[in-house]
C-alpha cells in the first residue's frame, strides 16, 4: 500500500513554519436527494488549508459532515479547532490528528489536507502516494439515479447512458416496494441489456421486502447486479441470508457499524462500500479497501455528496485500488455550486485521474 500518506514525510519541515486554517461553506443542491435515510437539501461544511510559510506548499482537505453518518457539524468544527491549536503549539500532522480522533468528518478533512501537502512536496498525484505504483488514466464509475416516479428513473437513467455510463445505481426504499420494482423494470427496459445496473435502499427494507426484491433484481426484466444495504446495518444475519440468489449483497452502513471482520465472520456481504467521509479519512479508505480484497470482499468507493476537495480526494482513492469496480464518484453534477472548479472529467463511464501534483485542485481557498 505505501507509506502513511499523512506522515511527516519531509524530515526538513518546520514545524513551527505550518499554518492550519480552516472555513466553512454551504453548498445547495440543485433539487432535494430523497433517500431512505431522509431528504437532502444542500451541503455544509469545513474547507481546511494546511501551507508551509517558509517555501509557501499548501495541502487541502474539506470536512462535509452527514447526519446518520458522521458528526455534527458543529462537533467537527470543535474538533478542526482543536487541531488548529495543535498545530499552532508546534505540532505536526500527528498532533493535529489525533487532535481530531473521534471525528470522521474532521479526521478525513485534516489527513486529506495533510495527503495533498505530502504528494505536492514530493511531486506526485496523490493516488502514487496512496500505494499505486502504476500510472493510473481512469476508474470506471456509475451514474445516480435518485427516487422518481418509474418515468422520470428511466428517463433519468437513459440520458446517464447517453453520456457515456454503463453503469446505474439506482436510490430505493423511499417508495413502496413495487413501486421501486417497477422503476427498476422500466429503468431495464429504457438502458438495455448491457448496461449494469445497481440498486441501494439504504437500509429501508424487511427481510420479506428484501427478499421479494432480490428474487425480481435477479430476473432478466430487471438484471441487478448489485444490491446495497437492503436490511438495516445491524441485520448481518438478514445479509448474509440474502447471498447467493443473483444479486451481490454490498454492505455501506453496515460496515461502519459492524467492521471487516464481524461481516467476514457472519458472511454477509459480498461487496463493501468505501465512503472516505464517513471512515475518517481516504488513508483509513484505502487500508481497509486492501483488508477486505483480502477476505474476497469488492471495495466500491463512493462519495457523501461531497464538495469538489473531497470528491476529487475519492477519485484518487479510486485509483489507488486494483482493479475497482465502477464507483460512485460523478456526484458533482448534482451540486447546484462547488468549491472550486473540478479538475475530474467525465466521459464514457470512467473519471478520468487527474495527474498534477497533489489532488490536482485549485482555486478553492479563494474561492
Amino acid at each position: 500500500m505505501g507509506r502513511d500518506p499523512n506522515s511527516d514525510s519531509s524530515a526538513d519541515v518546520d514545524r513551527d513554519a505550518l499554518e492550519f486554517e480552516y472555513r466553512s461553506f454551504s453548498l445547495p443542491l440543485c433539487r432535494p436527494l430523497e433517500t431512505a435515510h431522509g431528504t437532502i437539501d444542500g451541503r455544509d461544511g469545513v474547507l481546511v488549508r494546511v501551507t508551509n510559510r517558509n517555501d509557501g506548499t499548501a495541502g487541502v482537505g474539506e470536512a462535509t459532515p452527514l447526519a446518520g453518518w458522521t458528526e455534527s457539524l458543529a462537533d467537527c468544527e470543535g474538533a478542526l479547532e482543536r487541531a488548529a491549536a495543535a498545530i499552532g503549539d508546534g505540532g505536526g500532522p500527528e498532533a493535529a490528528l489525533a487532535a481530531v480522533d473521534g471525528a470522521v468528518s474532521a479526521r478525513h478533512a485534516v489527513s486529506l489536507a495533510f495527503a495533498d501537502f505530502a504528494a505536492k512536496r514530493e511531486a506526485k498525484p496523490l493516488y502514487r502516494l496512496l500505494g499505486q505504483p502504476m500510472r493510473v488514466g481512469r476508474v470506471p464509475v456509475n451514474a445516480t439515479v435518485s427516487d422518481g416516479t418509474p418515468e422520470e428513473s428511466a428517463a433519468d437513467a437513459a440520458a446517464a447512458v447517453g453520456r457515456g455510463f454503463d453503469c446505474c445505481k439506482l436510490k430505493v426504499g423511499v417508495r413502496d416496494l413495487e413501486t421501486d420494482l417497477e422503476r427498476v423494470r422500466r429503468v431495464r427496459e429504457a438502458v438495455g441489456p448491457t448496461v449494469e445496473l445497481r440498486a441501494d435502499a439504504n437500509g429501508a427494507w424487511t427481510i420479506d421486502q428484501a427478499e421479494t426484491a432480490v428474487e425480481a433484481f435477479a430476473n432478466p426484466d430487471c438484471r441487478v447486479s448489485v444490491l446495497e444495504q437492503p436490511l438495516p446495518a445491524g441485520a448481518l444475519e438478514g445479509h448474509a441470508a440474502l447471498r447467493g440468489r443473483g444479486v451481490s449483497i454490498a454492505l455501506d452502513e453496515g460496515l461502519l457499524e459492524h467492521g471487516v471482520d464481524e461481516i467476514c465472520r457472519v458472511g454477509a456481504a459480498d461487496a463493501v462500500v468505501l465512503k472516505p467521509m464517513a471512515l475518517g479519512g481516504v488513508d483509513v479508505a484505502r487500508e481497509v479497501a486492501a483488508w477486505v480484497v483480502e477476505f474476497d470482499l469488492e471495495p466500491i468507493v463512493t462519495t457523501t455528496i461531497d464538495g469538489v476537495v473531497a470528491r476529487t480526494g475519492a477519485v484518487h482513492l479510486a485509483a489507488a485500488i486494483p482493479d475497482v469496480p465502477a464507483c460512485g464518484l460523478a456526484t458533482g453534477s448534482l451540486l447546484a455550486a462547488d468549491l472550486g472548479r473540478d479538475p475530474v472529467l467525465f466521459e464514457k463511464g470512467a473519471a478520468v485521474v487527474p495527474q498534477a501534483k497533489g489532488l490536482g485542485v485549485s482555486d478553492v481557498w479563494n474561492g
